[in-house]
């Protein structure tokens, strides 16, 4: 595992590699029942695919209650373009469905009167919720300092070296994370983390000659001294 200095120095890196790209945008404010949606939306896809699907949802259905009383496969339809749509489309009428018994209305704003904790625990009643789906609410929603996980940026910042290729455990991953990352990089974060792996480290033969992180990340260097390896063994072949 790398120092807590060298993932610093790692985290400047990757703060720096954004600022490059330029695409960077605030994430937009939304209510918090609507962080949750668009959460389920966001978990292992781009911030394009996720924003595409969930204008879709706004667009395609009256409110939210016409969601939460269609089926699933006219749901589906508006994630079409999202990795697993019907999975994310039984969560989200699900989720509408728990909020509304529960609250005879799909307004969660009082839970930001009971503070990051109770809000949290509050949510976490939720069957269609998860660990990504609470930290992403309470990241850009309830004011407090989370850093959303899921198998896509587990995937990088395991890569990377951020945290430990053996932990399994979600919550320990993340607490690590935050330790690490200030809560007004959060987002910034998120952002990047996300981008890499879309663009470079892809979960079959990652495109890390590529990567500008490449030098810094032990995989990325794993990698290139494999191809070094088998590039100098083929020239070795007798004619």
């Amino acid at each position: 595992m790398a120092t807590t200095t060298n993932k610093q120095r790692l985290l400047t890196q990757l703060f720096t590699v954004l600022k490059k790209k330029g695409e960077y945008a605030e994430p937009e404010a939304r209510p918090l029942l609507e962080q949750l949606l668009y959460a389920i939306c966001r978990e292992n896809a781009t911030r394009d695919l996720a924003d595409r699907a969930y204008q879709n949802l706004r667009s395609q259905f009256f409110d939210w209650n016409e969601v939460r009383v269609s089926s699933p496969h006219e749901v589906e339809e508006a994630l079409a373009d999202l990795p697993e749509p019907v999975q994310r489309a039984e969560r989200i009428i699900s989720l509408l469905q728990e909020v509304f018994e529960a609250n005879f209305s799909f307004d969660l704003e009082a839970m930001h009167k009971k503070g990051v904790k109770q809000a949290v625990k509050s949510l976490a009643r939720f069957q269609a919720v998860n660990d990504h789906t609470v930290a992403w609410a309470v990241q850009q929603s309830l004011g407090g300092h989370a850093v959303p996980l899921d198998e896509v940026s587990l995937r990088v910042v395991q890569r990377l070296g951020l945290v430990d290729r053996d932990l399994q455990d979600r919550e320990t991953l993340r607490t690590s994370l935050e330790h690490l990352i200030p809560k007004a990089k959060g987002a910034l974060f998120n952002e990047l983390i996300s981008w890499l792996g879309a663009e470079h480290c892809w979960e079959n033969e990652p495109n890390c000659p590529r990567c500008p992180l490449c030098a810094e990340c032990p995989a990325g260097q794993e990698s290139a001294a494999a191809e070094a390896a088998a590039a100098r063994a083929t020239r070795s072949k007798p004619r």
